[in-house]
């Protein structure tokens, strides 16, 4: 009887550790500007170093222009404008970050770059330690925060990248662009 009991313990205790697998989620985190961010890893197609950009006139200022992924024109975010901060000064260890978004049409994806000043590690997070954003006090935008986790002493604010890189929002931003550049 013994022998069956810790044999069923130890499937209540695999069972309980699947359970916390699931309540985890992976977070690929980078630094921008001193600050350390995450994306969950899901939305994550590849990191590739920094290459010259194809500039595109008359497009919001957060965007730098296109890049050439093997065959596909791809955009290319600044993150740090897309927050309302200064543009991003490209260094040694800059990358962009190529995420896959779905996009309201059905099953459509799509890829945008992220500029970013450093990648740091993919980070497995568990679902208890991410607290909901702030309503007040971030220095973002709160609808584009997922949520804040506390890992090794220090925050990472975890990005709603749906909400961040809306092409809606960004495509309205192009508009009042463009409108601003033709009236002047």
């Amino acid at each position: 009887m013994t022998a069956l009991a810790t044999t069923e313990q130890k499937r209540q205790l695999t069972a309980g550790e699947a359970q916390t697998l699931v309540q985890a989620k992976q977070y690929l985190t980078f630094m921008l500007g001193g600050e350390m961010f995450s994306i969950n890893i899901l939305s994550i197609k590849e990191i590739i170093w920094y290459a010259d950009l194809t500039a595109v006139p008359m497009m919001p200022d957060c965007i730098r222009g296109v890049i050439n992924l093997r065959g596909a024109v791809v955009p290319v975010l600044d993150l740090s404008n897309r927050f309302g901060k200064p543009s991003t000064p490209i260094i040694k260890s800059s990358c962009i970050v190529i995420v896959e978004l779905s996009t309201t049409n059905e099953g459509e994806r799509l890829n945008m770059g992220v500029v970013v000043d450093s990648v740091q590690e993919v980070l497995e997070i568990p679902i208890t330690e991410i607290e909901p954003a702030p309503s007040f006090g971030a220095k973002i935008r709160p609808d584009f925060i997922e949520g804040i986790a506390k890992v090794a002493g220090k925050f990472v604010i975890l990005l709603n990248v749906n909400r961040v890189l809306s092409m809606e929002e960004i495509g309205q931003m192009g508009q009042i662009a463009a409108t601003t550049e033709l009236a002047v």
